[in-house]
């Protein structure tokens, strides 16, 4: 199922344009890059999370190393075949806050902002998604998105994720979306 080759690591999903494999402790570069930047994280409820090298290696060690283990599933590395560079993430995660409280399985990206109106997104939600049910035998994905990010919302509904609420959080107006 997995394969390896000059993107890192085994390949877990492998879309057109993108290919997604587990994070390893040297893609904190790059897990930097992408999570310190402000137009990255504007939307996330973490914005503060990664401000260092050390943070990165934190998250990766901490949640998506610990996730692979814990649950089989994390995170992915988030790979543009184009330039095979690392341009982000997307996977799903055990989540114990999401839903209002009731945890459950919910999906997750982040991308570089030059890459993003390109489609990229939607290519790996919808890829993660089809990985979620036919390999993790996951039906039921949730993903949580602020109001204030109409983008994010229309690529969850492209990738075939409906809205099924919208509520407060700690101040903040957030929609949450299901798996059909």
């Amino acid at each position: 199922m997995s394969r390896s080759n000059s993107y890192g690591g085994p390949i877990l999903i492998d879309t057109p344009r993108l290919c997604m494999r587990q994070f390893v402790l040297q893609d904190a570069e790059d897990v930097y890059r992408f999570a310190a930047n402000p137009d990255v994280v504007r939307y996330t409820g973490d914005a503060d999370a990664v401000k260092s090298l050390e943070d990165a290696r934190r998250i990766i060690e901490n949640y998506w190393l610990a996730g692979y283990r814990e649950h089989g599933f994390a995170r992915y590395a988030l790979i543009n075949k184009a330039d095979k560079q690392l341009i982000g993430f997307c996977g799903i995660k055990y989540e114990s806050l999401l839903n209002r409280g009731q945890g459950g399985i919910d999906i997750g990206y982040r991308m570089l902002p030059e890459y993003w109106g390109k489609g990229l997104a939607t290519e790996a939600v919808t890829a993660c998604l089809r990985y979620a049910r036919e390999t993790l035998g996951i039906d039921c994905v949730y993903a949580e998105v602020m109001l204030d990010n109409p983008a994010s919302s229309r690529v969850l509904e492209k990738a075939g994720m409906v809205q099924i609420d919208s509520y407060q959080d700690d101040g903040v107006s957030l929609l949450l979306f299901r798996t059909p």
